[in-house]
């Protein structure tokens, strides 16, 4: 297969993984961590309209969604690249981190979650895909 075909669709399949498992966690973390008495997470009006009553145990599952749905698409993706696996991995996290911002963007969440978030969630795992790839290299 053609080396560029093959890295483009190699991304294509991470950040499509990566984001299944992102919403898997996202689907579960509710059962987990209930929502606060009277908020409405089903709909991203209902979230702005409640979020400021979420605690900070209730961004354990959003951030481990991002951190981790990245850590899975970048890990895919260093898999099935032909070559230049780092440079790819880190695509993968910049990409997520897009997302992450455009969810800051839409949804008013803590500044520290932010902080967190954009800071710890993406690029270092998007790099922790890559070494686990790469640990008997």
């Amino acid at each position: 297969m053609n080396p560029i075909l093959k890295n483009i669709l190699a991304v294509i399949a991470g950040v499509v993984v990566g984001s299944l498992v992102n919403g898997a966690i996202i689907m579960v973390s509710g059962s987990i961590i209930p929502a606060p008495n009277g908020a409405d997470v089903t709909t991203t009006e209902g979230l702005k309209a409640t979020i400021h009553f979420f605690e900070p145990k209730h961004f354990i599952f959003p951030f481990l969604a991002h951190a981790l749905g990245t850590l899975v698409g970048a890990f895919l993706t260093v898999k099935l690249v032909a070559n230049n696996q780092l440079r790819f991995s880190i695509l993968v996290g910049i990409l997520f981190f897009i997302a992450g911002v455009l969810n800051i963007l839409m949804l008013p969440s803590p500044v520290w979650f932010n902080t967190l978030d954009l800071v710890g969630a993406y690029f270092p795992f998007a790099l922790l895909g890559y070494f686990l790839n790469n640990k008997n290299r």
